[in-house]
């Protein structure tokens, strides 16, 4: 959440609609995805369903304030996660239960990838904290085939094997470094 949280501070008001390597998202269609998915976990984590939830995320959450949407956003999202026993809690996916465990894993690795789509949008510093890429990394490989499947990433991209863990998991999700 830090990386992600470090880029969106860093747009400028004219860059809310450029391009990002996200096919068809511009940085403020970016940031209101990660918006929407921080205002969903608080609501997972307390055991609703998606049907509970139902469409009240859908649609533009950033309005006339992009930085202060994604932040009450994120500050939530954060307070639910560091709940007591949040980490112990199933949740409720469009995939069906699953460990929250398992969730905040999907939502880390969300994060860290946007971070660097973010970070490349707009002409910032792509890096992201080694441990998170490496972390990241290691729950993604085993589950990249299942993940490219989807449809949610593009193919990956070819990268020497001796890349960094943030080259290689850029590159596993179907970004060119």
């Amino acid at each position: 959440m830090t990386e992600f949280d470090s880029r969106v501070r860093r747009v400028r008001p004219e860059q809310w609609d450029w391009g990002t390597p996200c096919k068809e998202w511009t940085v403020r269609d970016l940031v209101n995805h990660l918006v929407h998915e921080q205002l969903w976990a608080p609501e997972l984590l307390a055991g609703c369903t998606i049907e509970q939830v139902g469409d009240r995320f859908d649609g533009d959450q950033l309005g006339e304030d992009p930085l202060h949407s994604w932040v009450l956003a994120a500050a939530a999202a954060r307070e639910a996660w560091i709940a007591p026993k949040a980490l112990l809690k199933s949740v409720h996916l469009s995939s069906g239960k699953s460990p929250a465990t398992e969730y905040g894993w999907q939502m880390t690795t969300d994060l860290a990838v946007h971070a660097w789509d973010l970070a490349r949008a707009i002409g910032v510093d792509e890096r992201i904290d080694p441990d998170v890429a490496e972390a990241v990394l290691e729950y993604i490989e085993p589950n990249a085939e299942s993940w490219a499947a989807s449809g949610l990433f593009d193919p990956p991209v070819p990268v020497p094997a001796d890349s960094d863990a943030q080259t290689r998991l850029i590159a596993l999700l179907g970004r060119t470094p």
